[in-house]
């Protein structure tokens, strides 16, 4: 099979396309034959070494897989060859997704919900754990709550909204102007124009999901309401101290993104349910990886970006 590896950390330039052998499977485990792959910034900080998670290299990066079973291994009875499925996996060790075949976990995986595409359902797992796991697991919204993501038009920001709007919430997201018909199309009650209007102006929340982190950090807490929650999902810089956070009387919570078969079965029941789509902005084949790796690090995607084999 083709694989993406790297001998060494660096620039997008380090990424070549290899032979390798196809992997067989062990107990509880699938082999996935690749159809699409998403394509996420942690992709990048890994393959330049700035996020060390999995060692030295050699190593293939990817988390993000939709595909077709080829061959359930042992004690495997969810799954079976000619299912399509979709999922994120091994974080934080090697997903290993930028190849032809990948191995998965049974507890990684779900059966891909008929209302994606293909290349939607890759861009489906990592993003949309990412904002599940905050909205619903850290910040717990409720209907009627005042709701403002950041970057509302990125992989995760534009899975977030139409969570939040799933929830009952009332939404602010904010984007470029040139953006904001997309979030008006996914539910977005209030779209804000970060480069001509102060967000802050958008008034108190009681959830804010920040998504950049650093000064926003620090504003956007001066926007939560007492007992409210402010999810970062930028750890390196969360923008905000434990004082501050006293001092306001809100919640701080960091997201730290883990492979969840459940939490994808709610997703997909979204989808099901016609509450959550993907928009691919980009698809690529998978030869160009590299070229994926400097779109995606040049902040030129709206919603994800995908390769395919």
């Amino acid at each position: 099979m083709r694989v993406i590896t790297q001998h060494t950390a660096g620039d997008p330039s380090v990424l070549e396309i290899v032979e390798a052998d196809r992997p067989e499977p062990g107990y509880g485990q699938v082999l996935i034959k690749t159809r699409a792959i998403g394509v996420n910034p942690v992709d990048g900080h890994v393959r330049s070494g700035e996020l060390p998670m999995l060692g030295e290299p050699p190593f293939t990066v990817g988390w993000d897989i939709a595909g077709t079973v080829e061959t359930a291994g042992p004690g495997v009875s969810a799954f079976a060859p000619g299912d399509e499925v979709l999922g994120m996996l091994a974080l934080p060790g090697a997903g290993n997704t930028y190849a032809e075949y990948v191995l998965a976990s049974v507890n990684e995986i779900v059966h891909k919900p008929a209302g994606l595409t293909i290349e939607q359902a890759a861009g489906l797992p990592m993003a949309g754990l990412t904002a599940w796991q905050s909205l619903v697991g850290l910040a717990r919204i409720q209907p009627g709550q005042r709701v403002l993501v950041h970057r509302a038009a990125g992989g995760v920001g534009h899975l977030a909204v139409q969570i939040a709007k799933a929830r009952g919430a009332h939404v602010i997201g904010t984007a470029s102007a040139g953006k904001h018909d997309l979030l008006s199309r996914l539910g977005v009650d209030q779209p804000v124009d970060y480069r001509t209007r102060d967000f802050t102006e958008a008034g108190q929340v009681n959830v804010v999901f920040d998504l950049v982190g650093g000064g926003y950090g620090e504003r956007s807490a001066s926007l939560v309401t007492a007992g409210g929650v402010l999810v970062s999902a930028y750890p390196q810089d969360t923008g905000v101290t434990p004082g501050l956070v006293a001092q306001l009387g809100i919640r701080h919570a960091i997201t730290v993104v883990s492979p969840s078969a459940p939490d994808l079965a709610q997703l997909a029941a979204l989808v099901e349910a016609g509450q959550l789509t993907v928009h691919v902005d980009q698809v690529l084949p998978l030869a160009e990886a590299a070229k994926a790796h400097e779109i995606i690090a040049a902040g030129q995607v709206t919603g994800k970006l995908v390769l395919v084999p």
